[in-house]
């Protein structure tokens, strides 16, 4: 179970959005909102995992802030749209994995074999909260934002409906 916690308006760079902060009794997820979305089909949707690295020390070794603000610009040009943001830095094994793993990545390893090396799982994430957050929503459809497949996949086994994937590919923009 997902329980909404509060709300409240934020401008961005790419509009004004509604968040709407949630709490399932571990981890509080968040879900900038922005137009009608409420029964719509085809909602833009981003589902983003936290990244300490780029949010808040604006690492240029990855891609995670670029993708938010393509997210963002995407839906200020749809008008409608929601980006839910969840708590699982280092792909749900947590800052202190990624920090284990750097020396593997500079010598050229990808950061799902690093993980494993260094004893974490490749992935660990978990978007049934996403699932939650767009069921309380009542959106018909989404449209996921996102280059990663496995997400659509997890959705649709929690029963939201993937009506299409639009890519994040930063050569695209």
């Amino acid at each position: 179970m997902i329980v909404s916690l509060a709300q409240g308006q934020i401008k961005t760079l790419y509009g004004t959005f509604t968040e709407h902060l949630f709490y399932d009794g571990i981890k509080e997820s968040h879900a900038l909102v922005m137009g009608q979305i409420t029964e719509q089909e085809d909602v833009l949707c981003r589902v983003h995992s936290s990244c300490i690295f780029a949010h808040h020390f604006n690492s240029v070794e990855c891609d995670c802030r670029e993708q938010m603000a393509i997210s963002q610009q995407l839906i200020q040009k749809a008008g409608k749209g929601i980006i839910i943001w969840l708590d699982q830095e280092a792909k749900g094994n947590g800052h202190y994995a990624l920090l284990q793993t750097l020396p593997l990545k500079k010598e050229g390893m990808s950061q799902a074999k690093a993980y494993q090396k260094v004893g974490f799982h490749k992935d660990k994430r978990d978007f049934s909260a996403a699932a939650k957050i767009l069921q309380q929503f009542k959106v018909a459809s989404i449209t996921m934002i996102t280059s990663n497949t496995n997400k659509t996949k997890t959705l649709t086994q929690y029963g939201i409906k993937v009506s299409g994937i639009q890519p994040t590919e930063l050569d695209q923009y």
